[in-house]
């Protein structure tokens, strides 16, 4: 494939890039009094991105030798991306305003980040992968620590660089490792290599890889950074954390265990059965006693994880299209519940982030109330809500995988975490009602908010023959 040809695979790359380095001069020059025309413009190029999948750039197959792939798959993961990173971008005005803190430099961060997590569910090398993370990181180390007046925030940037830079070390020794023993570091080539017999430096390889890996989607265990990190972090930088981060970082590992290492499939489905079940297990029992709202979404977070690995430990194309089909759904429902999260604010304007606070919202805001038990009921995967759908769709590809005991603990897990997410709702509804929350002041969130409860309601069903044929076709292209 000619030179032309490759670059016209990474136009969504290209606009986002391009796009990032114009609004940077004009942040330079026009200062952040231009912050909000500079955040519609990143909204705009994700716009431009998203609908540049519909060329080459969605199903034109590897460039540049194979170190970049442009399938359905990475455009399905693409879409989900570029939608959480717009939201993030549309609702950080105003908090930030309220909070202090907004520069013009936050939708170019974001906008960088996309960049990065476009490499990664592209990514056809270990190489690749590798720059594409590490984009991505750099920038997200950065917004962690956007509120440098706060303890909180620059705290959260310093343990997630830290714990970050760890789990990158990990990771570029365990690509160093394969390259070692295989001679490669094209997935196809590490593919041949290990339908061969696994020596045991490709399998220390193999574990450290899918490790660094495990970090970037905080699975257990390797997830201690997520409580503190998504606790510190602006609440509309938690709400990119914990969406477009986490749709690239578990579609890249999907490309890798399918694509680099399907052929050594039994020796890396037993560490993403350990992990599903421990995640969904610790999620769901570190939960139970949480008293902050968005750590407890932090270990929700961890707990869907573990549902979502599920579908990638059947092995199979129906199980990838599930663990697609649950991304999807996850990220409504979470950028959902951390919208919701902003409204919580005092008589005064400052964020409240306690599950008490919450007490007798139904009485003074019924309708933010509605939304709560939504998105909450909805995580839980109680029908007839949409969250239902994805979790049967994880256990059915198992069932059919022939993994019928791990799909009856799963179901069994599932529980846990019904307990709190019923909690929130007991809260809301039946406590005595604590101090009133500031009005709605914001349209945009307040639409945002009933676009994405809409989504994850029962009306979410009239999107199944769309959602499981693309889910499907992109999950096909792996194999």
């Amino acid at each position: 494939m000619s030179m032309t040809a490759s670059l016209a695979l990474t136009v969504p790359e290209l606009i986002l890039s391009i796009g990032a380095m114009l609004l940077l001069m004009v942040a330079a020059f026009g200062g952040d009094g231009l912050s909000r025309a500079i955040g519609w413009g990143a909204v705009a190029l994700f716009g431009a991105a998203a609908f540049s999948l519909t060329g080459p750039a969605g199903s034109g197959g590897p460039g540049f030798d194979g170190l970049y792939i442009a399938d359905s798959f990475a455009a399905f993961a693409k879409l989900l991306i570029y939608i959480a990173a717009a939201v993030s971008v549309m609702v950080a005005p105003g908090f930030f305003s309220r909070a202090g803190g907004y520069r013009a430099e936050y939708p170019i961060l974001i906008l960088f980040s996309a960049v990065g997590m476009g490499m990664m569910v592209s990514a056809g090398d270990l190489l690749t992968l590798y720059v594409g993370l590490e984009l991505q990181s750099l920038s997200a180390y950065v917004l962690a620590g956007f509120l440098r007046g706060d303890t909180r925030s620059a705290e959260a940037g310093l343990k997630y660089f830290v714990l970050g830079a760890l789990a990158s070390g990990i990771l570029l020794y365990g690509i160093s490792l394969l390259y070692g023993f295989t001679g490669t570091t094209l997935f196809a080539g590490l593919s041949d290599a290990m339908s061969k017999e696994i020596g045991t430096g490709t399998m220390f390889g193999l574990v450290f890889v899918l490790a660094g890996l495990a970090f970037k989607i905080s699975a257990v265990p390797f997830h201690m950074w997520t409580p503190d990190v998504y606790e510190g972090a602006p609440t509309p930088v938690t709400a990119f954390f914990a969406s477009a981060p986490k749709v690239a970082a578990m579609a890249l590992l999907m490309r890798v265990a399918v694509e680099a290492m399907g052929s050594a499939t039994d020796s890396w489905r037993q560490i993403v059965i350990f992990s599903a079940l421990a995640s969904t297990i610790l999620g769901g029992v570190a939960a139970i006693g949480q008293s902050n709202f968005k750590r407890l979404l932090a270990y929700s977070s961890i707990n869907n994880v573990g549902f979502a690995l599920f579908g990638l430990a059947a092995g199979t194309a129906e199980g990838v299209a599930a663990t697609l089909t649950y991304m999807a759904v996850y990220v409504a429902m979470t950028l959902g519940s951390f919208i919701c999260a902003l409204q919580m604010r005092d008589a005064d304007g400052r964020p409240i982030e306690t599950i008490a606070s919450l007490s007798g919202l139904s009485r003074s805001r019924p309708g933010l109330a509605a939304a709560f038990a939504i998105f909450m009921f909805s995580l839980a995967g109680i029908p007839p809500l949409f969250g239902f759908w994805p979790k049967f769709l994880v256990f059915d590809a198992l069932v059919r995988a022939g993994f019928w005991p791990l799909a009856m603990i799963g179901i069994a897990t599932s529980v846990i975490g019904a307990f709190y997410y019923l909690k929130i709702v007991k809260t809301i509804y039946f406590d005595e009602p604590a101090a009133n929350y500031a009005p709605q002041a914001s349209p945009l969130e307040g639409g945002l908010i009933a676009l994405a409860a809409l989504a994850v309601s029962p009306l979410g069903y009239l999107a199944i023959p769309l959602l499981d044929a693309t889910s499907m076709a992109a999950a096909r292209s792996l194999f």
